[in-house]
Parts: C-alpha cells; sequence; structure tokens
C-alpha cells in the first residue's frame, strides 16, 4: 500500500540537513511557494463550500470546523477571529478540536484516533440539521474527523472537507471535497507546513466571503468591527469617516453617541436617528447595517423636521 503524498519524501529537501541555513530556509521558501498555485485550483470547490454554507447560516445555522492536531488548531484559530473582525456571535463559527481546547497548547496525538469522539464533541455543541461542518485533515484518514463529519452529514448538515490527498477516506463521506494537492512536506509528514498553510489561506477564504455574503463588509472595510482597542478604535474611527465623509472631530463626537459601536455610528448617522433607533433597527436585521438602514429609510426618517 502506497503511503499518502502527506507522508511521502520530498526528494528536494533530502539534504536539507546538510546544507546552510540560508540553503535550508531557501527550500522552505521554495516548496511554500507551490501552496498558492495548488489552492488556486480548488477555487471552484472553495466556492461551492461557501455558498452552502452562507445559505445555512443566514437560516440560523451555524459553522463547525472540526479537526485534530494543527489542523484542528487552525480551524480554532480561524473561527476565533471571526467575533472580533465583524462583530458575530462566537456561537456561530466555532472550532471544534480533538482532546478539547487543551489540545491548542499541549499535544494530544492519541484522541484523533477515536472516531465516535468527534461526534460526540459535535453533538455537546448540540448540532443540528440546519448546521455546516468542515472537516480538516491533512491526510484525510483521521478517524476522529472522518467520525464527526459522516455524523454531521447524517443529520443533515452540510458537510465539506479540506484535504490535501485526493481520494482519501473523508473525501468519501464529505458532501464537497476541498483538495489542494500541495506535494510531500519538507519534513516528511509534517503537515503542519505546506498542507498546513493550505489549509489556513482555505479557512481564510471561507470565513471572510461567508461574513461578506452575510453583509458584514461594506466595500473592503470591515463595518462591523469590534473596537476593543486603542488600534481597532482607530481604524472605527477611519471607518466612519470614509464612509461618511464625516470630520476626525465630527466623527469622534458621533462615535461617542454610539457608545464606541461603529455599527451604531454607522447607521446613526447615514439614516439621521439616534442612538436607541440605530441599536433597535441592527438587532432586527442582525446587525447588518445595510439592512437596518433601509428599513429606518423605509419608515420615512423620524428626526427630520417637517
Amino acid at each position: 500500500m502506497s503511503l499518502p503524498i502527506t507522508e511521502q519524501e520530498n526528494p528536494k529537501t533530502a539534504n536539507i540537513d546538510k546544507v546552510s541555513t540560508l540553503e535550508a530556509v531557501r527550500l522552505i521558501n521554495q516548496e511554500d511557494g507551490r501552496v498558492a498555485e495548488a489552492v488556486s485550483k480548488v477555487l471552484p470547490e472553495i466556492a461551492m463550500a461557501i455558498d452552502k454554507i452562507v445559505e445555512r447560516l443566514k437560516k440560523g445555522g451555524r459553522l463547525f470546523y472540526v479537526g485534530t492536531g494543527t489542523s484542528g488548531r487552525l480551524g480554532v484559530l480561524d473561527a476565533s477571529e471571526i467575533p472580533p473582525t465583524y462583530g458575530v456571535s462566537p456561537d456561530l463559527i466555532q472550532g471544534v478540536i480533538a482532546g478539547g481546547y487543551e489540545a491548542l497548547y499541549k499535544a494530544t496525538e492519541a484522541s484523533e484516533d477515536d472516531f465516535d469522539a468527534g461526534a460526540e464533541d459535535l453533538k455537546k455543541r448540540g448540532i443540528t440539521s440546519q448546521d455546516a461542518v468542515v472537516g480538516i485533515a491533512a491526510s484525510g484518514r483521521t478517524p476522529y474527523t472522518i467520525g464527526a463529519v459522516e455524523y454531521a452529514r447524517r443529520l443533515g448538515c452540510f458537510t465539506a472537507c479540506i484535504t490535501c490527498v485526493p481520494d482519501s477516506p473523508i473525501t468519501k463521506v464529505a458532501e464537497v471535497s476541498i483538495v489542494p494537492i500541495v506535494g510531500p512536506e519538507v519534513i516528511a509528514g509534517s503537515t503542519r507546513m505546506k498542507a498546513g498553510t493550505a489549509q489556513k489561506m482555505i479557512l481564510n477564504m471561507i470565513s471572510t466571503v461567508s461574513m461578506i455574503r452575510l453583509g458584514y463588509v461594506k466595500g473592503n472595510r470591515m463595518t462591523n468591527v469590534q473596537p476593543k482597542n486603542t488600534k481597532l478604535k482607530e481604524r472605527s474611527l477611519r471607518i466612519l469617516m470614509a464612509e461618511t465623509g464625516l470630520e476626525r472631530e465630527r466623527a469622534i463626537e458621533v462615535m461617542n453617541s454610539a457608545y464606541g459601536d461603529l455599527r451604531v455610528a454607522l447607521v446613526m448617522q447615514k439614516a439621521n436617528v439616534n442612538f436607541e433607533q440605530a441599536k433597535n433597527a441592527l438587532e432586527k436585521t442582525n446587525f447588518v447595517i445595510k439592512e437596518a438602514i433601509k428599513i429606518l429609510q423605509s419608515k420615512g426618517n423620524p428626526n427630520e423636521s417637517p
């Protein structure tokens, strides 16, 4: 039985232990350069998965990333970065990793061999047929991840997988398979490298475009960002100024009136309403700024003089 691509030895780096430091990093860089090309070949599958995921999210479903080891950590990382960037609930996109969150900083490789544990961990999250599940497994044969995807599909969820091995077991159970073929790793079997980079690129695409489709981006501005620190407060102010044409001092006043919430500030300014009206409209539209403004404008401007 032949080894999967992710476990094979790479002839281009067979002597990496004998070359200079500069040559070693050059070899790694050259191999990394193949990743974007591999991902470019699976863009149709990525787009298909995103459209299916967005369908679920628009109807109140959630997205779960499931994986073990590096794959699981990348899923948790991507999921954790969505709430502060796009102002959504932490429940909307969740990372599920074998061994629990302790596995984020402490290796728990044995847990990946438990086929039933993946399904059990999804059950603990209250998964329903309305949700979407993306299984992440570089080799495509991790029992924990396969078990989770198989269970989710039986339940009626939309399922996809990200793997670097074509025709691997996980591709047999997922509805959409995303398979960037990055080739053997620089260090044989070290899938935290090229395979991990490909997975990170694809997860970035899935979450980012999903948020765009849900209405949490205007142009290329993260208009729903949560300004929790100085850097993000400054970014929010710049976005408010760019979106409304306000001068800095006036933008600061509007932001203060919105209690530091960029979403509310944008609706207040664009629809010419007060804080409560803006907040209520946002809550009714799941904090989609464009839709909140549309609702307020369709009712007529309550703050305009007769």
